[in-house]
């Protein structure tokens, strides 16, 4: 796997952490002793920190890290009842596949509702 798959995108993570705590990007540089164009590039993705680094920006929000594993067999949680690996094989369906699944999905749903209705 080249090193470029292995970066974590936390730029959306840290900017919604840092708006729910009502701060501004150069207050939660200020509190992590740096700078706002550094808080910044972060959010942007332009740059990605450690884990460590990570887990300092979240502190310093009153927040902590928490990293989990889940079985691909499992359900995502608050994902609905797919695992990763039925999600995954969605992605490789072509277009066509799609909708033909799609269509199948909706006699699905058209013979449930028809069925509560009885």
């Amino acid at each position: 796997m080249a090193d470029s798959a292995r970066i974590v995108r936390c730029g959306a993570l840290v900017r919604a952490v840092r708006r729910r705590h009502g701060l501004g990007q150069a207050e939660l540089a200020r509190r992590l002793e740096t700078s706002q164009p550094a808080i910044s590039r972060i959010e942007q993705d332009q740059v990605s920190p450690t884990l460590d680094t990570l887990e300092r920006i979240l502190n310093a929000m009153g927040e902590t890290l928490r990293v989990a594993t889940l079985p691909l067999t499992e359900p995502v949680p608050g994902g609905g009842n797919q695992s990763l690996a039925e999600l995954r094989a969605d992605y490789r369906l072509s277009s066509e596949q799609r909708l033909a699944q799609a269509a199948q999905l909706s006699e699905v749903a058209t013979e449930l509702a028809a069925q509560a209705e009885l």
